[in-house]
């Protein structure tokens, strides 16, 4: 009984550890660059930029996949304040 306890004591410790190692080695960074553009997006998610809504535009132009020209109801400041957000960040 004692040495079925140890051991899965002992298991639980280096599956642990080895959880603990891998969370480190394997961390990717974030990418926070579509919440930034959904700050700058006006957020009426009418689907206009044939996105579903001003999140999907957000994801699309991180990825470089869409133009800021087709948020339509997105004024001409904001458009260039994206703009300018994807020279300052470019898509990796």
């Amino acid at each position: 009984m004692v040495k079925a306890l140890l051991m899965m004591l002992a298991l639980g410790a280096v599956c642990g550890l080895v959880l603990g190692f891998a969370s480190k080695a394997f961390y990717v960074e974030p990418d926070h660059r579509a919440e930034d553009l959904l700050a700058l997006l006006p957020g009426y998610n009418c689907g206009g930029c044939g996105y579903p809504g001003c999140s999907g535009m957000a994801d699309a132009l991180a990825e470089g996949k869409a133009e800021v020209e087709k948020c339509k109801p997105s004024k001409p400041e904001a458009k260039e304040a994206i703009k300018q957000y994807l020279l300052d960040h470019p898509v990796k």
